[in-house]
């Protein structure tokens, strides 16, 4: 790994987490000279609940991480917990791995990136991105700040893949929009017995302190190590903004769960973060740039799984570069094209969610059928694909044509 800036490269990857990390490697393996930088120094951690759904299984199979990841922990689905029911919902499998598993950020971003370098990619920590000088509408160069001052390094392609945040979006006309749904989440560790569990857990019946309950979920995903990724999210939209303490909350669902799931100990790291959902996101490309993952709002807005758009995205973007000489009709388009269905029903019906009493009054129903938590497990996780032509899948694709159809402002638009 080379710590110093080159000039120039054909491809300046911004951001080395998941999106980041996929698009250095898919442009390494596709000969392309390939630059990923990061403002942290790696090992770094990450806000994050750390599962991996079998989407984003399946984006790491296609990296040849399999052997990796089974190596970790591996767990069979989701085990629903709320209304006094609990549920077991196997992954569905069909296109897509019948498994999932759970990584820390801290471990699986410093693989992912290992495995861009061993693709060949070139990467440099340390160095954030601060600004851009354009050539007309293209982007000629990106300035770093490192240690040593700034430099500025050449590019023919440049990836934005810095996260929800986006500073470098920003310089480029990236703009959220904060109308359809978004989250406000945190996780911690905490040692738990259950560490090995093969099923991860959610608690859609989530309460403060008050006992009232919020419109969210709480998260328990094994790690395998003696520990567990605990966490809660909220949901909230610009009319019904998130008025809630997130840490604080974390603590509380601790300790309401804590003799269920066997934890000692304290919360540890714990940290929030706000998440753009569901490609609510204007000015996601130019001639020669791109913004992926979190920094497109690519995630899912009824689970907050973010990581398989992050994997997806990295690799579509280099497949769209290697064919497209501008990005700036293209790469929107095949966002809408790819995701836009999904992430826009899925944000209207997060949407009504956050509306006062919807969530009281049609939990205790759906927690009663395995039937429809099954199909709910499907539609939230997004676990549908285009080689998918069961019946729930033609009624999650209608839908989302019906509701993309009413959008006021569609996906990364």
């Amino acid at each position: 790994m080379s710590q110093t800036a080159p000039l120039r490269t054909d491809v300046l990857v911004v951001g080395a987490g998941p999106a980041g990390s996929a698009a250095a490697a898919w442009a390494a393996r596709s000969g392309l000279d390939t630059l990923l930088v990061d403002a942290a120094v790696f090992p770094r951690d990450k806000t994050c609940g750390d599962g991996l759904t079998p989407r984003a299984i399946g984006e790491l199979q296609r990296l040849g991480l399999e052997d990796w990841l089974r190596a970790r922990t591996v767990n069979q689905g989701l085990r629903a917990h709320g209304f006094g029911q609990t549920l077991l919902l196997p992954w569905p499998g069909g296109s897509l791995p019948d498994w999932g598993s759970a990584v820390a950020r801290t471990e699986l971003d410093d693989h992912l990136r290992t495995t861009a370098i061993k693709a060949g990619a070139r990467a440099l920590d340390g160095a954030r991105a601060v600004d851009v000088r354009r050539a007309g509408d293209r982007v000629a160069a990106v300035v770093l700040r490192t240690a040593d001052g700034d430099v500025e390094v050449a590019c023919e392609r440049l990836v934005v893949a810095d996260g929800v945040r986006s500073p470098l979006g920003k310089r480029l006309g990236r703009e959220w929009h904060r109308d359809t749904v978004y989250a406000v989440a945190g996780r911690a560790y905490v040692d738990s017995a259950m560490s090995d569990d093969p099923w991860i857990s959610s608690h859609l019946e989530l309460r403060d302190e008050q006992h009232e309950i919020l419109s969210g979920y709480g998260w328990v995903f094994p790690l395998g190590n003696g520990s567990v990724n605990l966490g809660a999210g909220t949901l909230a939209t610009a009319k019904r903004p998130a008025e809630v303490a997130i840490k604080p909350l974390m603590q509380i669902y601790a300790d309401t769960i804590a003799e269920d799931f066997k934890l000692s100990g304290e919360l540890r790291a714990p940290t929030s973060a706000l998440l753009p959902m569901g490609g609510a996101v204007t000015n996601v490309a130019g001639p020669n740039w791109a913004l992926i993952g979190d920094a497109a709002a690519c995630v899912n807005p009824l689970n907050g799984e973010g990581i398989d758009y992050g994997l997806e995205s990295g690799r579509l973007v280099v497949e769209t570069m290697v064919e497209h000489h501008d990005l700036s009709v293209v790469w929107p388009q095949l966002l809408r094209d790819h995701y836009g269905e999904a992430f826009s029903i899925a944000r209207r019906l997060a949407g009504v969610v956050t509306v006062p009493g919807v969530l009281k009054a049609l939990g205790p129903a759906g927690m009663r059928s395995d039937w429809l938590m099954t199909l709910a497990l499907r539609w939230m996780g997004n676990l549908v694909t285009d080689e998918d032509r069961d019946r729930a899948a033609r009624v999650w694709r209608w839908a989302g044509r019906r509701s993309l159809a009413r959008d006021a402002r569609p996906p990364f638009s």
